[in-house]
């Protein structure tokens, strides 16, 4: 039944992969040691700032990089169980078991798997196709994304990614699918046109114009 790349169909379940990696709360953390050490960047200013008044002081240089270092670890340590947090809730895939005949789902985040659901706790599965098309003579492609939402019984879930598939064909695997358990798989496309850069303007548009909708 699966018959779409991110619909994997193994003996058990039939999976809606929409980001591959390892999931549980160690592997989260481990993954977001590297993001980060972005965060001393980004709090950059208030460090150079305290490095400018300890200067202008009569601070030693060595004093002072002792104490951006210390304040840059901080922020380090900070800003790594922040990550961390914020990227648990990150949905990976979603399960629907049995395999062919869904009776259960269950959300599969970065953190580890939620508890199983009925599969008709599943209302709706809204799938918003966005394309920036380029302006006539832009070097740079297309850009294709998908807004995926999920509406449970009493919550919703949005997932964006990157997508350069059929989004037609994902939505009719999902409706035969969840067909059967009652769920509404509704698909929309939107395409725009990425902006002209103005003549001698030192800054490129990342804006866009509609030029048509449609939907399936």
């Amino acid at each position: 039944m699966a018959t779409d790349p991110l619909l994997r169909q193994g003996p058990d379940s039939t999976d809606l992969v929409l980001r591959t990696g390892p999931t549980g709360p160690v592997w989260n953390a481990l993954i977001s040691m590297g993001p980060a050490l972005f965060t001393p960047l980004a709090l950059g200013v208030p460090t150079l700032v305290v490095a400018l008044w300890m200067a202008l002081a009569g601070a030693r240089a060595s004093t002072v990089f002792v104490v951006v270092g210390v304040i840059a670890g901080l922020e380090y340590l900070i800003g790594w169980p922040a990550l961390t947090f914020s990227r648990a809730r990150d949905i990976l895939r979603v399960e629907f078991a049995p395999a062919r005949v869904p009776a259960s789902l269950r959300l599969v985040r970065a953190a580890g798997p939620d508890v199983w659901l009925p599969v008709n706790t599943l209302r709706e599965v809204r799938l918003m196709h966005k394309v920036v098309e380029p302006y006539q003579g832009d070097y740079k492609p297309a850009v294709s994304t998908l807004e995926l939402e999920l509406v449970l019984r009493g919550a919703r879930e949005r997932i964006e990614l990157p997508f350069a598939g059929d989004p037609q064909r994902l939505a009719d695997a999902l409706k035969a699918l969840l067909g059967p358990a009652g769920t509404v798989v509704a698909l929309r496309t939107e395409r725009s046109r990425r902006d002209r850069p103005q003549p001698n303007s030192r800054w490129t548009s990342g804006g866009s114009a509609s030029v048509g909708s449609g939907g399936g």
